[in-house]
């Protein structure tokens, strides 16, 4: 056999790539060299990222011009004038849950990176945003002669998330060899738990509140098949021009592969499902991150059949990879599920194939083709000892679990009386540290309130800390606010750096105690975290006194005689309401905000205010005018 070129070899061995059908020794005859494929270095980081070219076997010459890159947000952009041109407007997700005559069946495998210091096989440390290839072993780029060393550490967060999703943990498990292809997993193989995962038989419950379609009622129930331990890949990072960097920093980093069963028949419950696996990782500890960082990514298996035959088997299903968001979940269910029924009822046939989702796309597009099941050639990994996790260490970690969020939402809408929505997320944001944080202000608040701080008399105040803690904190660092680049800075333990506990304590104490007026608190807490408190004041108490102010109310006869000048010059929006049919609320809201004002604003309370208004015209005004009448 003659001798192969080295670029076609090299383009064989180190990137599985042919440059023409047949055979290496047909190639090595025929392949002219003005085409040949070559290796690029682009860059000057070429000791740190492997610059890969990915040309197809019609590459162009290198004298032709190259393809113009258009960036991701001007193509999305441009996508979505066209089809709105075409009249291709997406329905409402919510409206779009069910095809009537087709039943949608749906599994997904979820990848999350696990909260660990070292990965999988290496003691190369995890990282997430240091510089490229800087945090790599022999044994994460398969250097000859290196192997694996199981980090024991990492099984703790694999532990308690199984423990989360109800799993029953396995006291063997071992690792196995899944072979195939790719340049980011240099060693031609990803080490999993194919045949024996460490947990199994487990299961998810979804209520209402957690945003499951409406079909589904009040609850649904998910089964896990499993959730084994396996390795990361590389980060491919595309440059223009058909080149790829690698970033070998990722590749080893432990992961939990989440296999549920085909439990799922609405897009917006598979939705549902991801957002609670990931907060339970997150409450937990188990995940290091969540999708809107890259630290969960969801693989979802659809397929459809005809409603009228409920015995029939399941339909093909097709593979959609790599969704990053739960709205992507979501709106790339509808569109392949749109699909495969578009495709079935024009006489076609569901192909078993591995298919894509951009974002602001309203159809799937083709990946590569599953000609039956991939052999993936699975085989004990010779070089990895079994798994043996004993009952005490279970028995350890299922006691200091903690309340997990379903519990802790439930007691935050009974004990405060907060919407399930509000409640969700309270626990949801800052991966919990949020919802801490306000333990710690409830906490502070009832030693203000006294021995009798549980009584149904202070839950308004209890209340005013769910809202602020919710609302008023975000709007700190909202897209509106100069410090929008500033993070709070919450911790474990619910402490905040730049808005602490004790300060915004004091702040809805004197709210609640209405000593304070609301716009008052407002620049309060503004002053804390832009730290004028306590850098030129040193507590709330001091710039209360200092700056005068307190809220000095009107007295009843004040807030009278304010609303009698504040009528004055709006006769016909007093006459409104006499004889109305339906309150005019609006009206009187009008006259107190003339109210505000005319009158000091510092002195005044709205409620009050409205309440006076309200007496005034009822008692005076209005039976005034009808007895001109």
């Amino acid at each position: 056999m003659p001798r192969s070129r080295i670029t076609v070899l090299s383009r064989y061995l180190l990137y599985g790539q042919f440059s023409t059908r047949g055979c290496l020794r047909y190639q090595a005859r025929t392949i002219p060299a003005a085409i040949r494929p070559s290796i690029k270095s682009t860059t000057p980081w070429s000791f740190q990222a492997r610059a890969v070219h990915t040309e197809n076997a019609s590459s162009h010459p290198d004298n032709a011009p190259s393809p113009i890159y258009v960036p991701l947000r001007k193509k999305l952009k441009d996508d979505s004038k066209k089809q709105k041109a075409l009249g291709k407007k997406k329905k409402n997700n919510a409206n779009n849950q069910t095809v009537d005559g087709w039943e949608l069946t749906v599994g997904i495998e979820i990848h999350a990176q696990l909260n660990t210091a070292k990965k999988l096989f290496s003691p190369a440390i995890t990282s997430f945003n240091d510089d490229p290839n800087s945090h790599v072993a022999y044994f994460d780029l398969a250097t000859p002669g290196s192997q694996p060393i199981f980090q024991k550490e990492t099984l703790i967060p694999a532990l308690r998330a199984a423990l989360a999703l109800n799993c029953d943990i396995k006291k063997v498990s071992r690792f196995d060899r899944k072979h195939y292809f790719h340049w980011d997993q240099p060693s031609g193989y990803q080490i999993t738990q194919y045949y024996e995962p460490f947990a199994r038989d487990g299961g998810i419950s979804l209520q209402a509140r957690d945003g499951i379609a409406g079909e589904d009622g009040d609850g649904v129930s998910i089964g896990i098949k499993q959730i084994q331990m396996e390795q990361d890949t590389a980060k491919t990072l595309a440059q223009p021009d058909n080149v790829h960097w690698i970033d070998f920093n990722r590749v080893g980093v432990p992961l939990i592969e989440i296999i549920t069963l085909p439990d799922i028949h609405h897009p917006a419950t598979a939705a549902a499902l991801v957002r609670k696996v990931q907060i339970l990782l997150n409450a937990t500890d188990a995940c290091v991150s969540g999708m809107e960082a890259g630290g969960l990514r969801a693989d979802v298996n659809v397929s459809v059949r005809r409603s009228d035959d409920p015995s029939a088997p399941l339909g093909q299903r097709t593979e959609i990879k790599n969704l990053s968001s739960f709205k992507a979940v979501e709106d790339a269910i509808i569109a392949e599920r749109d699909r495969q029924i578009a495709v079935i009822e024009s006489g076609g046939v569901i192909e078993s194939e591995t298919r894509g989702w951009s974002i602001g796309s309203t159809e799937t597009r083709r990946l590569r083709g599953k000609e039956g099941e991939v052999d993936y050639r699975y085989m004990p990994d010779p070089d990895l000892a079994p798994i043996i996790i004993g009952d005490d260490l279970i028995t350890h970690l299922r006691g200091g679990m903690g309340e997990l969020p379903d519990a802790e939402v439930e007691e935050l809408m009974q004990r405060f009386g907060l919407t399930s929505k509000d409640a969700m997320s309270l626990v949801a944001l800052d991966g919990g540290k949020r919802v801490e944080y306000f333990w710690n202000v409830v906490d502070l608040l009832a030693k203000r309130f006294g021995p009798n701080a549980n009584s149904p008399e202070y839950l308004p105040g209890y209340q005013l800390a769910a809202n602020w803690t919710l609302h008023e904190l975000d709007r700190l660092t909202s897209a509106r606010s100069e410090d929008v680049a500033q993070d709070l800075g919450f911790t474990e333990d619910g402490q905040c750096h730049r808005v602490p506990a004790r300060y915004l304590t004091d702040i809805l104490f004197y709210l609640y105690q209405r000593k304070i007026v609301a716009k008052v608190a407002k620049e309060l807490l503004w002053a804390v975290f832009r730290r004028r408190i306590p850098d030129e004041y040193p507590t709330i108490d001091t710039v209360l006194d200092e700056e005068d102010l307190w809220f000095k109310e009107l007295n009843e006869d004040e807030y009278v005689e304010l609303a009698y000048t504040a009528a004055e010059g709006h006769e016909e929006v007093v006459k409104q309401f006499v004889d109305y049919k339906q309150f005019p609320q609006g009206k009187l809201m009008f006259l107190v905000g003339q109210m505000i004002r005319q009158g000091a604003q510092e002195r005044i309370d709205p409620k009050e205010a409205e309440r006076v208004m309200k007496r005034v015209l009822e008692e005076k005004l209005v039976p005034a005018i009808k007895n001109q009448s």
